[in-house]
């Protein structure tokens, strides 16, 4: 059986640009070697954003009268990422798999009552093993104004994720919604979705030489009128700059193929699940044969299992 997969991450201004390159298909290259840049063609919106994430959240603001103090450390955006197993996708089809993803985007419109209006980007990316969407969307909360009477539209990543069960709320009605809109899928047990350990998580997503960086190549001002001087620290700048996005786009990478393993992960211990239950019918089914032989035969079971245990060994041996 197949699972119905939804995944959120959250994402500082800071952050948008390089999220915009990988989702829209802008970089040149491309580390994670299940990109195929010859299926780009195959990958569609189902919602285009026309400009780069940044320019589309300062279009909101104006547009929406978005309200919320964004400061460098507020999270000013989350990305869905939704799918489930390749086989799935096969043996549903291309028309259903694109009904799938309509159906997801139309699940995200209105949870949370977020409303289609903030969603920035619907990408659809069959370019790789698995076909998936990415759906990137301002986290806007409406809340009643207390002194003016008047709903406004708040920014609020924190208010939006509010409570500790809401990863967990968000994918149980997300399985319903797809299982009423006809998808055969199952939701696992939710007592298993054990998350990754943050070094692990650290470790591949090149947390550590980031921060390294970050240590070793700071961003400073510099204060001169010496052409030759300026050209060398914008040398270095340009280096750096490249230097956290290659990071940045082997990070992303890494936490798609983290969904992968961890949807690979929950079907092998369902299928180890399933073994031992067919052992153990497997045992229970021979301990009766046993007992029926010793019924009819007046043949001791001990006797009756060395025989049997004597005919399979003769037989491992040809």
């Amino acid at each position: 059986m197949s699972y119905a997969i939804i995944r959120n991450a959250n994402y500082k201004r800071d952050n948008l640009a390089g999220l915009y390159k990988h989702n829209e298909r802008k970089n040149t290259n491309y580390s994670n070697k299940d990109i195929n840049k010859n299926m780009f063609c195959k990958n569609y919106s189902l919602k285009n954003p026309q400009t780069t994430y940044t320019n589309y959240l300062k279009k909101l603001q104006e547009e929406h009268n978005l309200q919320g103090r964004i400061i460098k450390t507020t999270n000013v955006m989350c990305e869905f990422i939704i799918t489930s197993d390749k086989e799935f996708f096969e043996k549903i089809g291309l028309e259903e798999t694109k009904r799938y993803f309509q159906t997801a985007y139309k699940f995200v419109s209105s949870y949370q009552n977020l409303g289609e209006d903030y969603i920035v980007s619907a990408k659809v990316h069959l370019d790789e093993t698995t076909p998936h969407m990415h759906i990137v969307f301002v986290p806007v909360i409406h809340k009643l104004d207390n002194k003016s009477g008047k709903i406004i539209n708040k920014i609020a990543c924190s208010e939006y994720w509010r409570g500790k069960d809401s990863y967990k709320r968000l994918q149980d009605n997300f399985y319903s919604y797809m299982i009423k809109s006809g998808f055969d899928l199952e939701r696992g047990n939710a007592k298993e979705n054990a998350h990754i350990p943050i070094e692990t998580l650290k470790s591949i997503t090149e947390y550590e030489n980031i921060k390294y960086e970050q240590t070793q190549t700071p961003i400073t001002e510099i204060n001169s009128n010496n052409i030759e001087e300026l050209k060398l620290h914008n040398k270095k700048l340009v280096k750096y700059t490249n230097t956290l996005r290659g990071y940045y786009i082997k990070s992303q990478n890494a936490i798609e193929r983290c969904i992968k393993l961890e949807q690979e992960n929950t079907n092998l211990k369902r299928e180890n699940e399933n073994l031992k239950q067919e052992n153990y019918k497997l045992k229970n089914y021979i301990e009766k044969t046993f007992e029926v032989a010793k019924q009819l035969f007046n043949f001791p079971v001990h006797t009756f299992k060395n025989l049997v245990d004597n005919f399979i060994k003769s037989f491992q041996k040809n």
